[in-house]
């Protein structure tokens, strides 16, 4: 059975941080859905690139994903923490153990959420304040503490990837696609 991810997009994301690890996540064989936040299939991330999202966050039943995933990027951010659908299907998934992912600016909706309490976690620098309960880590790349997957920015989405499709499905698959895109 393949494993599923939900990648939620608002207006301002960044763009890598969402089509990297979603591009490594599909050559790894995992299921993943773009769900629009807005009422509005298509979203312009933070440097004008408009994309079509697979569905809109309201039609998809976030309880049948083993993963919800959030790129960082600004105003993205801002955009995903005023969503209360978001923040719901974060909680939800956190409470039944479900594996949450988010990269840059994005794991402080984690961390306001107080899911990252006692957990190990790294963010884009500035949004520290977020932290203030997680074991943060300024240096990391990525980390992984138990469902909480959180990556520091852009330059960092390879990794990111390789941190899901471990989680999801192991970390040979993981290095098989990173080998298969000269990553090293």
């Amino acid at each position: 059975m393949s494993k599923k991810i939900a990648v939620f997009l608002a207006d301002g994301f960044e763009e890598a941080e969402a089509i990297v690890p979603i591009d490594i996540a599909r050559r790894a064989g995992i299921e993943v859905t773009t769900a629009s936040i807005s009422g509005d299939i298509y979203v312009t991330g933070s440097h004008n690139i408009q994309v079509k999202a697979d569905a809109l966050l309201s039609d998809i039943d976030t309880k049948d994903y083993d993963m919800l995933m959030l790129p960082g990027g600004m105003p993205g951010t801002t955009n995903l923490e005023a969503s209360d659908r978001v923040k719901d299907a974060l909680k939800a998934a956190n409470k039944d153990g479900k594996y949450l992912a988010a990269i840059c600016a994005a794991p402080r909706l984690l961390g306001s959420l107080g899911i990252l309490d006692s957990k190990k976690a790294t963010v884009y620098p500035g949004n520290d304040a977020y932290m203030k309960n997680a074991d943060y880590d300024k240096e990391a790349k990525a980390v992984t503490d138990g469902n909480v997957i959180t990556a520091r920015g852009m330059g960092c989405a390879v990794e990111f990837g390789r941190e899901i499709v471990t989680a999801l499905i192991d970390a040979d698959k993981a290095k098989q696609v990173l080998d298969a895109i000269q990553y090293d």
